[in-house]
């Protein structure tokens, strides 16, 4: 297979070592030889974008991000740079690009492409969201049972797909979502079951409920 190189932000990488690279620092890591670079939290997401408008009448004006910050791409001026606020105080940023016209096609599905985002919702917002979406005249799957939430999918105004997901269950007092499904993970493997159900997640979140002091 031909080696590519590209470019990242004006670094050059050549695909084939990077790849290599990375083989041998996870080696390194199981071993114990190389600490882990630890993450907090996703800071960021960005995408690229057609013209400004676009990215502003769909993540403000159907997905309710506010638009929080406007400058250029530090890394090419000729690039508008777009923040929007997902609800969380984290990020969903866009390029844009005032000749570039929108295209629809589903992007590619190649390995190392982005498949979808996937935004929180609550139950009454997810309730609506298919009727509200056809309204806006976004086609979407309708309901979608994922076993440990419900889900709705549908194409943003350029092809990337979008996810509307609302949880099953709300954690204990104390604890997160992600505290739930890994409980409710291990129920699902020691039981030999396909997929977490509300079995499982009533199951895990009695264990969790447990761990609360009590008096």
């Amino acid at each position: 297979m031909q080696q590519s190189n590209i470019d990242i932000c004006g670094i050059d990488v050549n695909c084939g070592e990077l790849a290599g690279q990375l083989r041998s620092a996870m080696q390194q890591v199981l071993r114990g030889d190389m600490a882990i670079v630890q993450v907090q939290g996703v800071h960021h997401i960005t995408i690229n974008g057609a013209d400004r408008q676009t990215s502003i009448d769909f993540w403000q004006g159907v997905l309710g991000m506010p638009l929080v910050l406007e400058q250029p791409n530090l890394d090419n001026l000729e690039i508008n740079h777009l923040y929007f606020d997902p609800g969380d105080g984290r990020l969903i940023t866009v390029f844009t690009k005032e000749d570039r016209d929108p295209d629809a096609s589903p992007n590619p599905g190649a390995p190392g492409n982005l498949h979808h985002l996937a935004f929180m919702v609550s139950r009454a917002v997810y309730t609506q969201a298919a009727k509200r979406l056809k309204q806006a005249g976004f086609k979407n799957s309708g309901d979608v049972d994922r076993g440990f939430m419900d889900s709705l999918y549908f194409r943003e105004p350029l092809g990337q797909l979008i996810e509307l997901a609302c949880y099953k269950f709300d954690p204990p007092r104390g604890f997160s979502h992600t505290d739930v499904l890994v409980r409710a993970h291990r129920l699902r493997v020691a039981n030999g079951d396909l997929n977490v159900s509300d079995r499982h997640l009533a199951d895990a979140l009695d264990e969790l409920s447990q761990d609360v002091p009590r008096i």
